[in-house]
């Protein structure tokens, strides 16, 4: 009935309003309501204009499984009465000591990637400092990779794997155009969504997860969640003159960013778990995040670097030259974003076209 945390771990949550009550993310039915947790680190929907919400066969974690799905918002608690914010995420001081949030977030980025069970666990793996801090966690685990041929993310994953003395772990799932095509329409009808910027994303996880459970893993290791809590954003880095972020610092840029984990991390946990394989994601346990909240500008963005602070807690963990790479967004880097446009304009959906490519994938769905 619970998700992620046991009953009276959420229970006492709810009951003094703790947002970050030491868990990886919760969701499900507690005492009559559905729950789900600050950041919605597990995806949770109830049947629309149901008299009882919490009902056995009126909600589920998987949204096919509902005639009309309504997701339950993040932080909120789901009755029959209606919907009611339990939890908001703490409100960061306005100024931070820097050497005290450094250390906070170096010891809860070890304790949370050092904690993490190998058992049945592979782990996603792009060459990055994120899945590469992953990783470390788990030295035993198998890393896989995916990308076209040719792609940034092969490549940086190749020479992360090479410096880590991981080469032999690194398993590299080759992107294909009939991968993508015969992938499309099964993440159309587990997201409910077509829009490509969340295919595209969602592409590369879905089928590096297929390849996992194939080779027998269930659950899968990501690195998601660093970018919007330690400012890995360049958008963030550019904040406030970038027209994309309503905030005048980068502290309150890489707040909207945060605010933003609830939709993405809907899409990644829904197509992992179609793919076969449970998404385990140390870096947004809640110590973590707590660490990372109070970082002041300087250790999210200076002079240039991003994610200041995980880099810094990162020496501890990877190779310096791992702990500075730069990489790509995961649409780009592994050429998904680029060969799906290929595969739309090929079918006659040119980019003169408003929409091209999601004309194009509501064509692979309704063929």
């Amino acid at each position: 009935m619970l998700r992620g945390a046991d009953p009276e771990t959420v229970r006492a949550a709810v009951e003094s309003g703790d947002p970050l009550p030491d868990t990886a993310g919760f969701a499900g039915e507690l005492d009559g309501a559905l729950v789900r947790d600050v950041l919605g680190r597990q995806p949770l929907f109830s049947e629309r204009g149901a008299a009882d919400p919490s009902a056995p066969d009126a909600w589920s974690f998987d949204r096919r499984d509902l005639d009309d799905p309504v997701r339950l918002p993040a932080g909120v608690r789901r009755r029959a009465d209606g919907d009611e914010a339990v939890w908001t995420l703490p409100t960061p001081p306005a100024e931070a000591n820097r050497e005290r949030a450094l250390s906070a977030v170096e010891s809860a980025v070890a304790e949370s990637v050092r904690g993490v069970d190998d058992d049945g666990l592979a782990v996603a793996f792009s060459g990055g400092v994120d899945s590469a801090v992953v990783a470390a966690g788990v030295p035993d685990a198998p890393c896989y990779v995916a990308g076209f041929e040719g792609s940034h993310d092969v490549s940086a994953a190749r020479d992360a794997a090479d410096a880590m003395d991981r080469e032999a772990d690194l398993r590299v799932v080759e992107l294909t155009h009939e991968g993508i095509r015969e992938a499309v329409p099964e993440l159309v009808s587990t997201l409910g969504r077509t829009n490509p910027m969340d295919l595209q994303i969602a592409l590369p996880l879905y089928l590096v997860g297929k390849r996992a459970a194939a080779d027998g893993f269930d659950r899968l290791a990501v690195g998601q969640g660093a970018d919007e809590l330690f400012g890995g954003y360049a958008k963030v880095a550019k904040a406030p003159e970038d027209p994309r972020v309503e905030a005048d610092t980068v502290r309150g840029a890489a707040a909207e960013m945060v605010r933003t984990l609830p939709d993405q991390l809907e899409r990644d946990v829904l197509a992992l778990r179609a793919a076969g394989v449970e998404p385990v994601a140390p870096l947004l346990h809640d110590r973590v995040v707590a660490a990372a909240l109070p970082l002041p500008d300087e250790l999210l963005v200076a002079d240039g670097r991003r994610k200041v602070a995980l880099r810094e807690a990162a020496r501890g963990l990877v190779p310096e030259s791992v702990a500075a790479a730069e990489k790509k967004a995961v649409q780009y880097g592994t050429y998904a974003s680029r060969e799906l446009d290929r595969l739309a304009r090929r079918a006659g959906y040119k980019r003169r076209m408003d929409d091209h490519v999601e004309k194009y994938v509501r064509s692979l769905v309704d063929s």
